[in-house]
């Protein structure tokens, strides 16, 4: 494949800065994160110890483990293709508003302004969506942590609680320590790679027997009271494709990180690749360590791992891999709510959300967009609460997640498609391979859509409702109701800020307030 890449050079702050200033922003944001720093962001959300065990208990009844083993490696492929597509974009415009912009410049002639509402839109669900499954996952497990070493029992009750101090703190640690937060989400890296070989390592060493192969490989479990065989191996798939998600984060991103052109769409392809690879072993390492595969799915704990860990390695081992998962699941929620509030800020920066001008607001000290954080991070409680009620409530918001970010991803993707040789690449390309790469992963995320839409369980009750089509009637029923009442008369997609000389003022005015 060619694809082409730029070496960094000493002036790339001043390159960076007349990319952006081209785009028609000024640079408001800090840029000093490095291409390491970049790829971590996205590393980091994606997070193997966050998506895929806390989806596991959903997967050991939604297909087993053939449908788990088999489905991580299926939908990866797919995922790749749709993170080589929008990396080549990212190269072109390296801005925070990522993917709606990206619709904006790619859409055919006066239709950008709609194609960027609606991209926007679906991005913003999407993130909130991804923040609400990581912390509510890292509540799940820390509610397990809490009922196994002092009782403190594992009800939705106790679980939403445990989810809005988790959310406070991310939103706390997001508008006060800036310097820490960047510090922390390269540290997670290491906690991430680090965690996966010891879990893997105890569980390959530790435990008296282990599951054969032909289970491992083999066995397809169906607790979900559909009878198709083939339905249930598609629900299934919803553990990789949940897990795989929040990569559009190293795009966000590019207004602070060095090189942005060239480091945005590098950090948005290896993300995937390492997830992919680690994520695979420690699927396969936790599914041969299986002792009591009733009791995991049925565990008190409400953590089908935790009761694995457990069954396999003894009490106090466990509750040691327990607490590397949740201090990988925190790492995770933290950089979520980072790269939520971006998103929120630049869409807002346009005047695309209620309030705009309020969440555009950057606070002149740390320079960071402070109240797009506690949007993002009170959106994500909003849509956890009906946990509260609904048995099915966390794949309810995992399918959320899944179906706004992926829509979001792929709308330019198709639309570069649809540009053809009138695309102009920037200096990370995939060259003649991006129509094919684009068409493939546009077709993929078509069936995702209205797969992640389908009935999980039957029969389908109060209890049991899917309620992903709810969230999205919901939410872009009122922003498409907006777009035709207003928006499409005053919403022109992404504002300029000003010329160059305006540009260089804000800048400049930043600078002697910092």
């Amino acid at each position: 494949m060619d694809v082409s890449d730029q070496q960094t050079t000493p002036d790339h702050a001043d390159e960076d800065s007349a990319r952006l200033h081209q785009l028609g922003y000024a640079q408001e944001l800090k840029r000093t994160m490095s291409a390491f720093s970049n790829f971590a962001v996205s590393f980091t959300i994606i997070s193997i110890l966050s998506g895929c065990l806390t989806l596991y208990g959903f997967g050991m009844k939604t297909g087993g483990p053939a449908a788990m083993i088999w489905g991580w490696p299926l939908v990866g492929v797919f995922v790749i293709l749709v993170g080589l597509g929008m990396a080549e974009v990212c190269s072109s415009y390296p801005t925070a508003g990522g993917l709606y912009y990206w619709a904006a410049k790619l859409a055919p002639d006066k239709s950008g302004p709609v194609w960027s509402w609606f991209t926007g839109w679906f991005n913003l669900i999407g993130q909130i969506a991804v923040t609400a499954g990581i912390d509510f996952g890292a509540a799940l497990f820390l509610n397990a942590f809490l009922d196994l070493q002092w009782g403190f029992e594992a009800t939705p009750g106790h679980t939403i609680l445990l989810l809005a101090i988790i959310l406070v703190v991310h939103g706390l640690l997001n508008t006060f320590g800036v310097r820490i937060v960047a510090i922390l989400n390269n540290v997670s890296v290491w906690w991430h790679l680090i965690g996966v070989l010891v879990i893997v390592g105890v569980l390959v060493f530790v435990p008296a027997k282990h599951q054969d192969a032909s289970f491992v490989f083999g066995s397809f479990v169906n607790q979900t009271g559909w009878g198709s065989t083939f339905y249930v191996f598609a629900l299934g798939l919803l553990v990789a494709q949940y897990t795989l998600t929040g990569y559009d984060a190293s795009a966000h991103m590019t207004e602070e990180t060095k090189s942005a052109a060239t480091a945005g769409p590098r950090g948005i392809v290896m993300s995937i690749v390492v997830s992919l690879v680690a994520g695979w072993i420690l699927l396969i390492g936790l599914t041969f360590a299986i002792q009591d595969y009733d009791g995991a799915v049925g565990s008190a704990t409400g953590v089908p791992p935790a009761q694995i860990f457990i069954d396999a390695t003894g009490a106090v081992t466990g509750k040691f891999l327990l607490l590397i998962c949740i201090g990988a699941q925190l790492f995770c929620g933290m950089a979520s709510v980072t790269a939520n509030s971006r998103m929120i800020y630049a869409f807002a920066r346009d005047g695309a959300i209620p309030g705009s001008g309020f969440w555009h607001k950057i606070n002149k000290r740390t320079q960071t967009p402070t109240n797009a954080v506690w949007l993002g991070a009170g959106g994500a409680l909003v849509l956890a609460l009906p946990y509260l009620w609904s048995a099915t409530a966390y794949a309810a918001v995992t399918s959320i997640a899944v179906v706004g970010l992926y829509v979001a991803y792929v709308i330019p993707v198709f639309l570069r498609v649809r540009r053809g040789d009138s695309f102009e690449p920037g200096p990370w390309t995939l060259g003649k391979w991006g129509k094919p790469v684009g068409i493939i992963a546009t077709i993929w995320v078509v069936l995702i859509f209205f797969l992640f839409m389908l009935p999980q369980v039957s029969p389908v009750t109060v209890d049991s409702f899917n309620y992903t089509p709810i969230a999205f009637l919901v939410v872009l029923g009122g922003a498409a109701l907006w777009w035709v009442l207003s928006a499409r008369k005053w919403f022109t997609g992404p504002k300029v800020q000003g010329s160059a000389a305006e540009l260089a003022a804000v800048e400049q005015e930043l600078k002697e307030l910092g």
